[in-house]
């Protein structure tokens, strides 16, 4: 009796310990959040983030939904990462100027042809870089789940072609608010300056910008090629997008919580990724059969004249992350 009563008592413990967690209860959050961005419903942003809000779905056994608010629903891309640094927001998918507002790092990524494939960009960001601005981000209330993709980008105008920077000289060119695109189109010649995405099919359209600059993801679904006569490839800097989450939330999560939306934002991260690149590509012939002339830019040529940018922002990243993003970038072949 005394043996039969000893294995009684040690499988409720066990018991116990499996439901409890050694004396706590294992917490089931019932949680609905929200997701914003600035993409057009049917930009790969907007597809893929809804894939996401299906898998965190599906894998917490509905007890997490997301909700998605896509077309700066819920504000500009500055105002959605001002609430998520402040709790106000939980997710955003967001631009990378506006988060960098609360690291300057971040903008490292932007310096003019820094890249000539995504793959490189990927390589710092999923790395030793990545991972540092992510955790200083932290301090601001600010966490990075993923690095998405906003990638390459390049120039539209109503005015004429850009091959070469004489091309862009005293075209009025709209910016997002980003110090290292603002300080691109200054060395090129151009007159840029900064406007809300969800603001810029207006402006363009009442002739109060000459031209803009975006992935062909963004130009053509949000139809920017109705009020732009010409796109000129021009790759002149990668943009992350990244996957961010308020800190405050963050820390009021479950370590289970915490982990599905870490390992989801990152599996939906290199799904965004190849969506985006396919994306791109196919959207190029599809804005050439909209009517707009489509050119290839003068690379060497505009990399030339943008030289002076690295060294402008050199005293706000230092040499040493510049040139390790560099280094890094170029052992991918």
């Amino acid at each position: 009796m005394l043996k039969k009563g000893l294995v009684i008592a040690l499988s409720l413990f066990v018991l116990a310990f499996t439901v409890y967690g050694g004396g706590k209860k294992e917490e089931v959050q019932k949680l609905t959040l929200k997701l914003g961005h600035g993409a057009a419903p049917n930009n790969p942003r907007h597809v893929v983030a809804v894939q996401f809000a299906d898998y965190v779905k599906q894998q917490s056994n509905g007890n997490i939904t997301v909700e998605v608010f896509p077309s700066e629903q819920l504000g500009s891309d500055r105002q959605m990462a001002e609430a998520v640094s402040m709790g106000a927001l939980d997710l955003s998918i967001n631009s990378q100027g506006p988060v960098a507002y609360y690291n300057e790092k971040l903008l490292v990524l932007g310096l003019p042809f820094l890249f000539a494939k995504p793959e490189q960009a990927y390589a710092v960001l999923d790395g030793e870089v990545g991972e540092q601005i992510s955790n200083e981000l932290v301090k601001k209330g600010i966490r990075v789940l993923a690095y998405w993709e906003n990638g390459f980008r390049h120039i539209t105008n109503s005015k004429r072609p850009i091959y070469k920077p004489d091309d862009l000289k005293g075209l009025k060119i709209r910016t997002p608010e980003d110090k290292i695109t603002i300080a691109i189109f200054k060395a090129l010649g151009a007159n840029p300056a900064p406007l809300a995405f969800g603001e810029l099919y207006m402006a363009l359209s009442q002739g109060l910008f000459d031209g803009q600059e975006n992935p062909v993801t963004n130009i053509y679904y949000s139809k920017l090629y109705e009020v732009q006569k010409y796109l000129s490839l021009s790759n002149h800097k990668y943009e992350t997008c990244p996957m961010i989450i308020s800190e405050k939330l963050w820390q009021k999560l479950t370590p289970a919580n915490q982990k599905l939306l870490k390992e989801a934002a990152m599996k939906y991260a290199q799904e965004h990724r190849k969506l985006n690149i396919k994306t791109n590509n196919d959207l190029i012939e599809e804005v050439k059969k909209a009517g707009v002339q489509v050119n290839q830019a003068d690379v060497a040529a505009l990399r030339e004249a943008t030289k002076s940018v690295n060294k402008e922002f050199e005293p706000t990243f230092g040499k040493e992350l510049i040139d390790k993003v560099i280094s890094v970038a170029a052992s991918v072949k």
